[in-house]
């Protein structure tokens, strides 16, 4: 039997198969393996509980306000209310660093840890292992934000009671509907919260320190979130990456009036896109030998 017995015409050995390097499950469970996952899910699972302490020792009259809709006053009405409350404390910062950090820390890490040439070495086709680390970022952003959501729903039903939704402005929601409802928030909020995390993801292309990669897409969105309260900038504010952050809360109306909810999807879904693009583009040129 001759050596070309064993190899491809592509020059690869024999059995080898591109799509069996690297599976998705691998990569999740050396990711659910890290202490920064498992510290993640912890958080998530104790800050409904620690804002229920809050809310039941005793919060201040002055509720915090917002442009669209005051969740706080109506929080201890029912579990569903505690959990949009919940929902909306964590959009602009809780959240928004729990996908920077599970994107950023993808390529990075690897790269500072030195794995990742030897990764790549398996052989693990780069491309295929950026797109698989992309998808087990993804996984475990919505699993959090899904395990923040649950814990929210059932720790707060068991505080508040499972009534139905009752807005600040007095609409009242079934509790179907309005679990209906939420589920349609966490869509919205899982799309809107993938600009961040794309951001986090390409830059984690480009440098090989982890906390410059999710420190660099949280700051970016911070400044475009403070740019956006310059109301002399006018209609520039609505293509911003912090535009329609709030949107999700217009499920609350009755009926609900879906014009931001498009516009944010769609948005978010170009940013999206374009930040993906830009860090497998990046990583396709990037010398990781070195």
């Amino acid at each position: 039997m001759t050596v070309t017995e064993h190899v491809q015409p592509t020059g690869a050995v024999a059995g080898y198969r591109p799509e069996r390097t690297l599976r998705l499950w691998v990569e999740l469970r050396r990711q659910f393996k890290r202490r920064r996952t498992l510290g993640v899910l912890i958080l998530m699972v104790a800050l409904p509980l620690i804002l229920i302490a809050a809310l039941q020792l005793g919060a201040s009259d002055n509720a915090q306000q917002n442009n669209r809709i005051n969740l706080v006053d109506v929080a201890t009405d029912s579990g569903l209310n505690f959990t949009l409350f919940v929902l909306f404390a964590t959009t602009s910062f809780f959240l928004v660093v729990v996908f920077a950090l599970f994107f950023g820390d993808t390529v990075a890490s690897e790269a500072q840890w030195g794995s990742l040439r030897y990764t790549l070495a398996t052989p693990v086709p780069r491309m295929r292992l950026l797109r698989q680390k992309w998808y087990a970022a993804l996984v475990m952003s919505v699993g959090a934000l899904l395990t923040l959501t649950v814990v929210a729903v059932v720790a707060g039903g068991v505080a508040f009671g499972f009534d139905d939704i009752r807005t600040p402005i007095g609409v009242t929601i079934a509790q179907g509907d309005g679990l209906l409802r939420i589920a349609g928030m966490l869509g919205y909020l899982a799309v809107h919260l993938l600009v961040v995390g794309t951001l986090a993801f390409w830059f984690s292309t480009i440098t090989d320190a982890p906390l410059a990669a999710v420190g660099g897409a949280v700051f970016t969105m911070f400044v475009f979130a403070i740019l956006d309260q310059v109301e002399q900038l006018g209609s520039i504010r609505d293509y911003f990456p912090t535009a329609n952050e709030f949107a999700w809360t217009d499920l609350l109306q009755s009926p609900v009036d879906s014009g931001d909810l498009y516009r944010g999807v769609i948005q978010s879904l170009i940013y999206a896109a374009v930040f993906t693009f830009l860090g497998f583009w990046h990583f396709a040129r990037r010398d990781v030998t070195s």
